[in-house]
């Protein structure tokens, strides 16, 4: 994984907000939603509302490693 968090503003929940991810972590997202059929925004949303106590951006890492560790392909490694 490589290069500086990037910067992005959205809307979720009704109210604007910036989250700063790397690219691998950006393009992982998009993968995320667009297999489940969903925005971008609308997928941050259902995490923004799980995440509790902890940072968006770190909530966003995790639910994206979590999606990626949950698939077939790497369980067989």
């Amino acid at each position: 994984m490589g290069g500086r968090p990037k910067k992005r503003s959205l809307t979720i929940a009704g109210h604007r907000t910036s989250v700063s991810l790397e690219d691998d972590f950006w393009d992982a997202l998009y993968e995320m939603a667009y297999a489940e059929g969903r925005s971008v925004p609308q997928l941050i949303a259902e995490i923004d509302s799980r995440r509790g106590q902890n940072g968006l951006s770190s909530a966003i890492r995790s639910a994206v490693l979590a999606h990626f560790r949950a698939r077939p392909a790497a369980r067989e490694h």
